[in-house]
């Protein structure tokens, strides 16, 4: 009880309107990235059988196996009938789940209950019962700094009467402009020994310091609602449209009950529009032909209302010209449609990933995790699954971010994966193409690209400038400036070359490009590291406790012996860039001395030639792979070895070889492929599956970028030793 008390943390608001979900999401993102087993808890929901939003969020985002009826306390009729006996009905359950992790985040009641007018007080209770130290959340909006720092206060003074313990204060939803202001203020109430995000003196929190203060800013798309969720609200219908971008917020509402150019003069940027339903036979037509005018505002979605029956000509327009934008038919009256619609909030759910990518990213932006996990007390597990090493590669993307070109613009999974880590904040991201068609495009999907450049590969100075250079670069092959002028505007030599010449760090392609297509221009113009011969590349293999590496599996046929050390020495530094020790094992048939043959010797000298390279890495070849991976087969075969039976990088001999190996493992052990991460270039170019998904190509991006930082502080290494 003691160490799950220890690592559990209750957040708790102020007020209905605070964000809490943003906050209890990025804390539960952290400590996934920490801890193996997390839990989830609600000391309080609805009853009647209604699932709560929140755990089910957090359950499935993080993988959570408890079932949902463990991750819940009790219900608020239960509070009202016997307060007392409903806190220790919590306190017995969060035991019981507490016993089975690691960590668990603990999320305070809604304020939904409009009959506890001392929810907050009750929240405090709780959490001194359990001995959770407290994240208190305050809203900022529609609050100034000093009304804050006042709401912080007397919400102070309840935890102190309870005995509650405060960890930090995150005050959320704060309006642009103020947040130094804010911030200001609420370290005011707790005295001048507080900081803003390092460890201070005074009482408090766990360790004996004063608490934390993070401020979050008002992020609109948070709590604008989305299409779906004004379907809902609406009792409507879709009768046209993507319902894909039913996911698509909605930033505003306008109603058009006027002249058709009078609504165009009203359209913004992801309006609503409602709009009588007996009123379609001019109206429809027109804002279909807004929504696809690149000079006019891309529209969420168009209501019409009354339940009147399309005309047969306007159904007829709309299965002609097959627009994605949503239409929705309600038997609601306009004024009904309109006060019903602009009373609905935006709720960060499961069916909303935009908004949890969103969320995630603005709590990112405003809490500094580790700081505040240390203070916690959340020590890192000693296993690696395959959510923690992405999440912890998100967060070291997230830490120094890199400028990462997508030169395949016209690709609607890149699009859909720029929108993901733009919102994370993971990379400053370029796409290649026109601008109007893919903004166009990603408005017509619902993305926000509003973070993300657009660069065309035809722009005429580029052009000419990565023409000269790529001339400079190939002249021994005869390139003339004609050629290279038309050469360059191909998107892969067109994003190779910014990454050449500075304007970007890194390159992600290969979605509809084949490899071959994608790594040429790097071999021509980027090149490879001093000291490397070759490129090649490795696959992460996330197992359900570790990270395996498996190099080359995608690029080099049949290496010879000085390829294959090459190989195994750039494996060993792109595990350890990426947190995982290289202890390597260069696989045959045979372990040892016990075999020969060609295969053989070659891995035999490949194994020599790279101890060469590399003295003190830990390295054993020739050896099978049972002997690398199991301690028992390793005593027996190996015995001594400081790989064998613990190897986390596997080197194969040949191409055949390693993509069976890691389909084979795949496939049968359930593992998640990661890669392929091409190695040995001197700067990074990651090449996609054709049939990548949107998840993929989101992965090998945040790869690239941390990729694009070791590559940095490598040249800084050098220029320090020169």
């Amino acid at each position: 009880m003691e160490k799950a008390a220890a690592q559990g943390l209750y957040i708790t608001s102020t007020d209905a309107a605070s964000g809490k979900t943003v906050v209890a999401l990025g804390v539960a993102e952290a400590m996934s990235r920490r801890v193996r087993r997390l839990g989830v808890f609600r000391p309080v929901v609805r009853g009647g059988g209604a699932v709560d939003e929140v755990v089910e969020l957090i359950r499935t985002r993080y993988r959570i196996d408890e079932p949902y009826e463990d991750c819940v306390g009790t219900t608020y009729d239960a509070v009202h009938l016997d307060p007392a006996r409903a806190v220790e009905t919590i306190v017995d359950r969060y035991r019981d789940l507490a016993a089975r992790s690691e960590a668990v985040v603990v999320v305070g009641s809604d304020y939904t209950d409009a009959a506890n007018s001392t929810e907050f007080g009750f929240n405090a209770t709780v959490a001194a019962n359990l001995g959770l130290p407290v994240l208190l959340v305050v809203g900022g909006m529609d609050r100034t700094p000093q009304d804050v720092a006042a709401v912080v206060r007397v919400s102070r003074q309840e935890l102190a009467r309870v005995h509650a313990t405060e960890l930090a204060v995150v005050v959320n939803r704060v309006p642009a402009g103020e947040q130094e202001a804010v911030q200001r203020e609420v370290i005011a109430v707790f005295g001048p020994a507080v900081g803003h995000a390092g460890p201070v003196a005074g009482p408090g929190g766990p360790g004996g310091s004063a608490p934390l203060v993070f401020t979050i800013p008002e992020v609109p798309g948070l709590t604008a609602p989305t299409i779906r969720d004004l379907v809902r609200s609406a009792d409507g219908v879709q009768i046209s449209g993507d319902p894909a971008l039913l996911d698509r917020e909605a930033a505003n509402l306008v109603v058009a009950a006027m002249s058709l150019p009078n609504v165009l003069d009203r359209l913004t940027e992801g309006v609503a529009v409602i709009a009588p339903g007996d009123r379609t036979a001019g109206l429809v037509p027109g804002l279909l032909a807004a929504h696809d005018a690149p000079n006019f505002p891309a529209l969420s979605g168009v209501f019409l209302t009354g339940g009147f029956t399309l005309p047969a000509s306007v159904s007829r327009l709309l299965d002609g010209v097959h627009s994605p934008l949503p239409i929705i038919a309600t038997s609601r009256d306009t004024l009904q449609t309109a006060l019903g619609l602009a009373a609905v909030r935006g709720e960060i759910t499961a069916e909303h990933p935009g908004k949890v990518e969103t969320a995630l990213g603005a709590f990112a932006r405003g809490v500094d995790t580790s700081t505040l996990l240390d203070r916690l007390q959340v020590t890192r597990s000693v296993v690696v699954t395959p959510l923690m090493f992405q999440s912890q590669l998100l967060e070291r993307a997230r830490s120094q971010r890199r400028r990462i070109v997508l030169p395949e613009g016209t690709d609607d999974r890149i699009l859909r994966a720029a929108d993901i880590v733009s919102r994370r904040g993971a990379a400053d991201l370029t796409v290649l193409g026109e601008e109007e068609k893919v903004r166009t495009r990603a408005n017509a999907l619902g993305l926000d690209l509003s973070g993300v450049r657009v660069v065309s590969p035809s722009d005429p100075d580029l052009v000419e400038e990565f023409g000269q250079e790529y001339t400079r670069l190939r002249a021994h092959k005869g390139m003339t400036l004609d050629r290279a002028r038309d050469l360059v505007q191909d998107v892969s030599y067109f994003g190779t070359m910014m990454v050449h010449t500075g304007r970007a760090d890194g390159m992600v392609s290969g979605a509809i490009h084949t490899t071959a297509h994608t790594i040429r221009p790097a071999f021509e113009i980027i090149r490879t590291e001093p000291g490397v011969s070759v490129v090649s590349s490795v696959f992460f293999m996330l197992l359900a406790d570790r990270v395996l590496v498996y190099g080359d599996c995608a690029v080099l046929p049949d290496p010879d012996a000085a390829q294959l050390a090459d190989i195994a020495v750039s494996s060993a530094r792109t595990a350890q860039a990426f947190g995982v020790r290289p202890r390597v094992a260069m696989l045959s048939y045979s372990s040892g001395e016990s075999g020969s043959g060609e295969g053989v010797e070659k891995v035999r000298e490949a194994a020599k030639l790279a101890h060469a390279k590399d003295p003190d890495l830990p390295l054993e070849g020739p050896i099978q792979y049972d002997a690398a991976a199991d301690p028992e087969v390793a005593a027996l075969k190996l015995p001594g070895s400081p790989v064998a039976g613990r190897a986390t990088v596997f080197i194969v001999p040949d191409l055949n070889t390693g993509n069976n190996l890691y389909k084979a493992v795949q496939r049968s052990a359930g593992a998640i492929a990661v890669g392929p991460v091409l190695q040995g270039l001197r700067k990074p170019v990651n090449d996609l599956s054709r049939g990548a998904l949107v998840q993929d190509i989101v992965n090998t991006i945040v790869i690239t970028a941390v990729q694009a930082q070791g590559h940095e502080a490598g040249s800084d290494n050098e220029k320090s030793a020169q």
